[in-house]
């Protein structure tokens, strides 16, 4: 699988798992500026905590995740 997907399909994987975002940092509408690194906490029904974070692909996952609830 592309690096390019591989925060996308592990954040999908967790959502799958009923777990939540619980901070994106940098803020996700805060700014749509370019940016080189995506970190995202997780936070799952058994009380463990997820980081992903995104280099290559930060500005795919930011608009994954802008998209999620739409």
């Amino acid at each position: 699988m592309s690096s390019l997907f591989d925060s996308i399909s592990k954040l999908k994987n967790l959502l799958d798992a009923d777990c939540k975002i619980e901070k994106v940092q940098p803020p996700v509408f805060a700014s749509d500026a370019e940016v080189n690194i995506v970190i995202v906490t997780i936070a799952c029904p058994d009380g463990k905590k997820q980081t992903i974070k995104a280099y290559r692909e930060a500005q795919a996952l930011r608009e994954f995740i802008k998209n999620i609830d739409k």
